[in-house]
């Protein structure tokens, strides 16, 4: 089964510079006709009386700035920190701060993820050409990045290299309007809290009020940015935009969305993965009573009703004959495929170095397998999408992961074109890959062009589950000696099954100092449909290779965080997992029965180190009493946000670890819901301590890098516990309860 389309695509610094050059080479025809880019916006966001500054920001006369960012807002709190990275720059009033989520139209794709993914700020880029350059970026993200929330991008990418230059962008040409305005130099004017003045004369005025002027100026592409000196509103707890309406119950997500004539529909997606149905019985639906039309769109049956409740109980009345699909798929049988693939496939080396087979020759190697099953994402809210189609237009209403991505697949799945679908972003209720997937806007897309009224179509928990985009299942063979206390040779061979993630991102490589090391994979497509899940492709190479770093330094008769520091000189890991061995209190003693374990992955720009306790109780319950991160993110924009990000991630992976699996028999997932996969929960969630080093470097991501070294740790931890060496996950796998 190919796997489910995702719009975290496979976007690389080749694929972008390709582009480039395609773009680039029209451009260079005539230089001047590039557009500013933040000069792009469409009018229709001004609000009354609100005065466009540049594409990312607008303001009221009485100086109410809107910050208008391209990220969805799933509980991450990503646009506090854009606004303050903005604010910022802007010499803002904070308090005059509010943030709406930008329009799913072109002029609010993010080029600025683009731009800073491939070249930053562009200080090597020549001056004359740096407009064609940054028009091109944004001609090449209309395809391949749109506005991608993922990859943990919003602050490392989005604000670093876009928010803050169209913060500065936009106090410039303030102060250039109130120049012109009191016929001073620009240069003697100060900005400051939502105010521009003049020392010398004690003039001063608002921004709001100096607005209107100020928008006939063309933005810098290039402005003067603060000195993090300077920062005021960067790094500091600033309380989250998005709370007030979520505590009030004002916000709206894809659940709260009602329409005038609108109609609900519970779907039925194929009970056996890849079947259609083929004919539906309707002799037992109930008539009346609020029951609508019976849709059959092949992949899936919907029931119209007056309510999902109504609409629900009429879909367990059709009999529905579903044909096809791979009725002989079991977790046995993809778990066989990929153990003859680990052994007999060709490979492909993606990293090698020294002499691996002399240095394996020379000692006594350890080989261990280790494998990591299918995982759902498993979203507190349910899976759904509004939908209005009518002749020549469709709006759409859906907690989406990529606005613009999403309304280009509905208007090619409709036959229309993007400028007659209308996207209204809802916040999600969690999307972790999830709802970057296009699935839910494809069979409501059907469904609404059926039925051509507003319909809103919910996926039960237990549908969603067993039809989701999950993590793939994957095996591991890693191999390595150890003389004298130190690695001489790690051999590691893996299955790629094809999670979405580009290569050129991919976390195959040790984060290690090794002389002698081969690293190769092996393609073995997922007969499961597989997709983007917290952290990607981290979760599993962590587990590996901190796994198979314990493995070696028992195998070295070493203290697996001292062995860790032998194997690095890399001083922000060095310096990480010193903090750890402080603060996580390393070298004391735990009575018997406890195990302390350690696990360091760096993912998305971001070092994270995590320490795990266990307590293993009476039949073998295991008990997670404290987690202790450490953390070197680069400069820290929200402290009490990325704390959050952090203890949040802890939760999640720690949830996979100890109980995570989708599996297969006869075709079908046998996870369908909370029951049968299951959450930690407030009884048996640790004690969290977080801390984050203090640094000048750039941010990196939060939202993920929190999650791959939790699973490591924990096995760790229980090795020392226990002396068990655990290399299947989850950990219920081997006879341990969760206490």
């Amino acid at each position: 089964m190919a796997r489910k389309r995702t719009t975290l695509g496979k976007w690389t610094r080749r694929s972008f510079l390709a582009t480039a050059g395609i773009v680039g080479g029209g451009l260079a025809l005539g230089l001047t006709l590039s557009p500013n880019r933040l000069k792009m916006a469409d009018p229709d966001t001004a609000e009354k009386g609100e005065t466009i500054l540049n594409t990312w920001v607008k303001i009221t006369p009485d100086n109410r700035i809107t910050v208008l960012t391209p990220h969805a807002e799933m509980g991450q709190g990503a646009g506090t920190g854009l606004a303050q990275m903005l604010a910022e720059e802007m010499d803002a009033d904070w308090d005059q701060i509010q943030i709406v989520q930008a329009p799913a139209t072109d002029a609010y794709t993010n080029s600025d993820l683009g731009r800073g993914y491939i070249v930053g700020e562009g200080a090597r880029i020549p001056a004359f050409a740096y407009p064609m350059l940054d028009f091109a970026f944004f001609k090449i993200s209309e395809n391949l990045v749109g506005q991608l929330t993922g990859g943990s991008t919003a602050i490392r990418l989005t604000g670093h290299h876009g928010m803050r230059r169209a913060g500065a962008a936009a106090r410039e040409m303030l102060v250039k309007a109130a120049a012109v305005e009191w016929d001073v130099p620009a240069g003697t004017l100060v900005a400051s809290k939502g105010t521009v003045s003049d020392p010398k004369t004690g003039q001063s005025a608002s921004y709001g009020a100096l607005a209107a002027r100020a928008a006939d100026f063309t933005p810098s592409l290039k402005p003067v940015l603060k000195s993090p000196d300077a920062y005021t509103i960067v790094g500091t707890s600033r309380p989250r935009l998005d709370l007030p309406g979520k505590v009030t119950g004002a916000a709206q997500f894809g659940m709260d969305v009602t329409l005038p004539g609108m109609v609900y529909a519970a779907v039925a997606l194929p009970p056996v993965l890849g079947a259609r149905a083929t004919a539906v019985d309707q002799s037992g639906l109930p008539t009346g009573g609020g029951v609508g039309e019976v849709v059959n769109i092949g992949r899936a049956v919907a029931v119209t009703a007056d309510s999902y409740w109504t609409a629900a109980r009429a879909l367990e009345a059709l009999q529905i004959t579903w044909d096809g699909g791979q009725p002989d798929l079991s977790s046995d049988t993809i778990r066989a495929a990929q153990d003859a693939d680990l052994t007999d496939k060709e490979r492909e080396v993606m990293d090698r170095d020294g002499d691996v087979d002399a240095a394996l020759e020379r000692g006594t190697p350890i080989s261990l397998n280790f494998s990591v099953p299918y995982l759902a994402h498993a979203t507190m809210e349910p899976m759904n999408c509004t939908i209005w189609v009518r002749d020549g237009a469709c709006d759409v209403w859906v907690g989406h992961q990529n606005q613009i991505m999403a309304r280009n697949w509905a208007a090619r799945r409709l036959d229309l074109t993007p400028d007659q679908v209308t996207m209204h972003p809802v916040y999600l209720g969690g999307g972790f890959g999830r709802r970057a997937e296009m699935d839910v806007i494809s069979i409501a897309g059907a469904i609404g062009d059926k039925i051509r009224q507003p319909v809103k179509v919910i996926w039960s928990r237990e549908e969603d589950m067993a039809n989701g985009a999950y993590r793939p299942a994957i095996l591991s063979r890693m191999t390595g000696t150890v003389e004298d206390g130190k690695i001489t040779a790690i051999h590691h061979t893996y299955i790629d099954a094809d999670s979405g993630m580009p290569d050129s991102e991919r976390p195959f490589g040790l984060q290690y100092d090794i002389p002698n090391r081969n690293i190769a994979r092996i393609k073995c497509p997922s007969p499961l449909p597989v997709g983007t899940w917290r952290a990607v492709d981290f979760t599993q190479m962590g587990f590996f290779h901190e796994s198979f770093m314990d493995a070696l330094a028992a195998e070295a008769g070493a203290d697996p965080l001292a062995f860790r520091l032998d194997h690095t000189s890399d001083p922000r890991i060095r310096a990480v997992l010193e903090h750890a061995r402080e603060v996580a209190d390393w070298e004391t003693t735990l009575p018997a029965g406890h195990g302390r374990g350690i696990a360091m992955v760096k993912s998305f720009e971001t070092i994270v180190a995590q320490v795990v306790e266990v307590r293993i109780d009476a039949g073998r319950a295991v008990h997670v009493p404290r987690v202790t991160s450490v953390v070197d993110c680069g400069r820290v924009i929200n402290p009490d946000a990325a704390e959050a990000q952090i203890t949040g991630s802890v939760i999640f992976g720690l949830t996979a670890a100890l109980y995570g699996e989708i599996t297969v028999a006869n075709g079908q997932i046998q996870q369908r819901n909370f029951p049968d996969y299951d959450m930690l929960r407030l009884a048996n969630a640790p004690v969290q301590a977080v801390h984050f080093m203090e640094s000048d470097h750039p941010p990196g991501g939060l939202g993920e890098p929190g999650v791959p070294p939790v699973a490591p740790a924990l096995a760790n931890a229980l090795f020392q516990a226990t002396g068990e060496r655990i290399q299947t996950l989850p950990i219920t796998k081997h006879g341990f309860a969760v206490a």
